[in-house]
């Protein structure tokens, strides 16, 4: 798709910061903040070759849905600095991958394309819309349209035939292994999305459907009874023996979800559920005792083991508990608690590379470990830029969102 220039694209916006060394952070000090993001922002997008013009894939081994995921990081970083450098790519990106149905079903991508694939272009293309980023095609559905679109085509593959329920990880027999594992990412993508609809449209079905998943998420154990948040299971054996591993983005996902509940319906049993979703995750901080509250990916980091997916994960984490936050602010000091101990560390580690702003996977080693990729470079990024969410806009709600006449025609997902 070729992207359609817009005069309403950039805003009118302060004074973009200046690029900073991450050496040089404060964690007290916005300015700081926004010049080592900008620098951080700009080795994190040395990695993808696409332009304002036209999209292109992440060169190997970076698959689809990182795609998606860098493009959220990047809005995040657009939306917290206000810097609009990266706004016509991010656009063209966002509008390219939407498919012929407007869904983020993309046929390049038939028989790889996952169910938790599909939610991380569907957070992101959720952050244009909640933050009325500019849409630069009135040919193209507008963002939340593309949303309820992407919400659809997951919804519609709520499975009762095993496990009571439940989402797949994939979606194409051509993955027969993920097609009989049910996981935590996939069901949290569609927990997010629903919550996060619900509450950018006041609309009920999502708010039931956000429901139901949370209850069958709970009910085969996925979320255990001191609220961490497990892998998947096998609906082979009808999801009765969970993988107890856990990773930091599938706490993140649904924390934020959780949170945005909260902050929709006023229901304190969401606010708690919140609250319990962060203890839990405290599990992804302090590997040491030297290295209090520095988050780290406990499955795979110490050991050598985490693949080039994993490596990203902690980003992820960092997004979206810094965006609870302004949906339950009681929340925050555990938050500030937890982040500003790891930023620091996350900036130590970003100062690799022969500009000494590269940045490295472990933030514990109190410097540059010499492992660097995308993974790490937006881990960083989220980590360090998330400081800023305290002054940044909520995200809008109904009424506030810019729409366009619905194109694509609605079906029926209702809580059964």
């Amino acid at each position: 798709m070729v992207f359609v220039k817009s005069a309403h694209l950039v805003p009118a916006i302060a004074q973009i910061a200046s690029f900073m060394s991450p050496r040089d952070l404060n964690v007290n000090e916005p300015s700081t903040i926004k010049g080592v993001a900008r620098t951080i922002a700009a080795e994190t997008m040395s990695y993808y070759p696409g332009t304002e013009q036209a999209f292109a894939d992440l060169p190997a081994p970076y698959y689809w849905w990182e795609c998606g995921a860098l493009m959220g990081s990047m809005l995040d970083y657009s939306h917290y600095t206000q810097d609009p450098t990266y706004d016509k790519t991010l656009a063209t990106a966002l509008l390219a991958q939407a498919g012929p149905d407007f869904d983020y079903m993309l046929p390049k991508h038939y028989g790889d394309e996952g169910n938790d694939d599909q939610a991380f272009w569907g957070f992101a293309v959720m952050s244009a819309a909640e933050r009325n980023f500019p849409q630069p095609d009135a040919s193209v559905p507008a963002w939340l349209e593309l949303s309820t679109n992407l919400w659809n085509s997951m919804a519609s593959r709520w499975n009762t035939s095993s496990c009571g329920g439940g989402l797949a990880w994939q979606i194409f027999p051509s993955n027969p292994n993920g097609m009989s594992y049910k996981n935590s990412v996939s069901n949290g993508g569609l927990f997010q999305l629903s919550a996060r609809l619900a509450r950018a449209t006041g609309n009920q079905t999502y708010l039931d459907f956000a429901q139901k998943v949370w209850n069958w998420t709970e009910g085969v154990g996925m979320i255990d009874q001191d609220f961490n948040v497990l892998d998947g299971a096998s609906s082979d054996d009808n999801c009765t023996k969970i993988n107890p591993v856990s990773f930091s983005y599938s706490a993140g996902i649904y924390l934020y979800g959780a949170a945005v509940l909260a902050n929709t319906t006023g229901d304190e049993i969401w606010t708690t559920r919140t609250a319990k979703l962060l203890e839990a995750s405290k599990s992804f901080f302090s590997p040491f005792d030297n290295a209090t509250n520095i988050m780290y990916e406990h499955a795979c980091e110490q050991v050598d083991k985490c693949n080039t997916d994993m490596l990203s994960f902690k980003g992820y984490f960092s997004r979206f508990a810094y965006a609870s936050t302004l949906m339950v602010p009681s929340i925050l000091a555990t938050v500030n608690d937890l982040f500003h101990a790891s930023a620091t560390a996350a900036a130590k580690a970003c100062s690799g590379g022969e500009k000494g702003t590269t940045c490295g996977e472990k933030w514990y080693v109190d410097g540059y470990d010499g492992h660097t990729g995308l993974g790490q470079e937006m881990c960083a990024l989220e980590t360090i830029q998330g400081l800023l969410v305290a002054d940044s806009t909520p995200p809008f709600q109904k009424d506030q969102i810019k729409v366009h006449a619905v194109r694509v025609r609605d079906r029926d997902f209702s809580a059964d």
